[in-house]
């Protein structure tokens, strides 16, 4: 096969393999500096997963401390130290808000676009790229090689040549948007090690009826818990929502970044804001005013439908037994049941339908001050492709944009 290439020369400083979230936000950064930047995406447009994140409406950083950043990264924090000193959590409210885009906080200090509208991000960082200069070319990557001191990158029957490359391209994860693991193979040619891609921020999976039986459910303000045998891995309120293969919604993908094995139990707290004394004189008020209705046709002001024949279920009471009839030790089961409703995980929906992955590029062979390779000169990381991953609530974001402009300011110093 022959090659074309652009020059005979070195035509770049600096090339960025990925037009994502970091790659767009490393190679804006680099331009910004007076280097020549090729910015590199297979897909026909920048950002394409980006466009999509938080249901279109995009969680762009998180309002929180430092300390807080940290204690949200659940894989390699360390490593992040640096990045994060970088680039905060303030300076990409400060990005967008400069490139046009008014910023809002909400619950969980979670920073969001004023319109809703993730697209509006993605534009911030097409026009930053753009006003910096920024080479942007829509091409697919084949392979990257070290001649010397310059870097070939391959894309089908072109070459470009630049100084110095910026590896940009995500994770295992939303396959459809371009996230094929191509950063790993390119990592790999260069000796490095790579940690198994996993799902993480991912629904998980059950074969318990409940799951059956209440598929479609969505509750809101229920506390979830996830128990190893006696260890509480994790525990936090939210909205969750029964599906046919499990469980998912919020609080449940925040729980996916906690689990390191299966079978796991979820339990499930669905009357969080009462205490068990409140509780219980709640169910003695509702009893008290369906004392002549039959047990499974006395829970509708508690219970949502779908819930109602499971809890019955597994409350052992029998359904068409009176309410006046009932014991003090059978309203106290019942009780018990309601502030935990447990159930095993078996494990989680495929890499492919996960926010983020997990795994990626071993830390320990990249300078966390840097974002330099440790095994290759001029070769560098940022974004998903490395081994950190974060919890929901814009803080995968901001790694990305710490981890871009660390790399983007070290390779910019020829």
């Amino acid at each position: 096969m022959s090659i074309t290439r652009s020059t005979n020369g070195i035509e770049y400083d600096v090339a960025v393999v990925g037009g994502g979230a970091a790659g767009m936000m490393a190679a804006c950064t680099a331009s910004e500096l007076g280097k020549r930047v090729l910015l590199l995406e297979k897909n026909d447009r920048m950002g394409k997963k980006l466009a999509i994140t938080g249901k279109g409406r995009c969680n762009v950083t998180n309002d929180c401390d430092f300390e807080t950043l940290l204690a949200n990264v659940p894989t390699n924090p360390k490593f992040l130290f640096a990045a994060f000193r970088e680039f905060t959590t303030a300076d990409t409210k400060a990005f967008f808000e400069a490139h046009g885009v008014p910023l809002k906080t909400e619950r969980g200090n979670r920073v969001f676009p004023q319109s809703d509208k993730a697209s509006d991000i993605v534009s911030a960082l097409v026009e930053a790229c753009r006003k910096s200069g920024v080479v942007t070319r829509h091409e697919e990557v084949s392979s990257i090689e070290k001649d010397g001191e310059v870097f070939n990158v391959c894309c089908g029957s072109k070459e470009y040549r630049a100084q110095k490359i910026i590896i940009c391209t995500g994770g295992a994860s939303y396959r459809a948007c371009g996230s094929t693991g191509d950063g790993y193979k390119f990592a790999s040619a260069f000796g490095h090690t790579i940690i198994e891609p996993k799902a993480s921020l991912v629904p998980l999976t059950s074969g318990d009826l409940i799951c059956e039986e209440c598929m479609g459910l969505s509750l809101k303000n229920v506390k979830v818990t996830l128990r190893d045998g006696k260890k509480t891995v994790y525990s936090e309120q939210g909205e969750m929502l029964f599906t046919h293969f499990g469980v998912s919604g919020p609080v449940v993908l925040s729980a996916s970044a906690h689990i390191r094995k299966f079978p796991i139990t979820m339990s499930i707290d669905l009357k969080p804001a009462l205490d068990e004394k409140t509780l219980d004189a709640r169910l003695l008020r509702d009893f008290e005013k369906n004392r002549n209705k039959e047990f499974k046709n006395s829970l509708s002001e508690l219970l949502p439908r779908k819930l109602i024949d499971v809890v019955v279920f597994r409350s052992g009471i029998d359904g068409d037994k009176r309410v006046n009839e009932i014991t003090k030790d059978q309203r106290r089961r019942l009780l018990m049941l309601l502030k935990d409703l447990s159930f095993t995980i078996t494990g989680t929906r495929p890499v492919n339908e996960a926010i983020i992955t997990s795994g990626g590029v071993k830390c320990s062979e990249i300078n966390p001050s840097t974002m330099e390779s440790k095994l290759c000169k001029g070769l560098y990381f940022a974004g998903e492709v490395i081994d950190v991953d974060a919890y929901t609530g814009g803080f995968n974001l901001q790694i990305a944009f710490s981890t871009a402009v660390k790399a983007a300011k070290s390779a910019a110093c020829l």
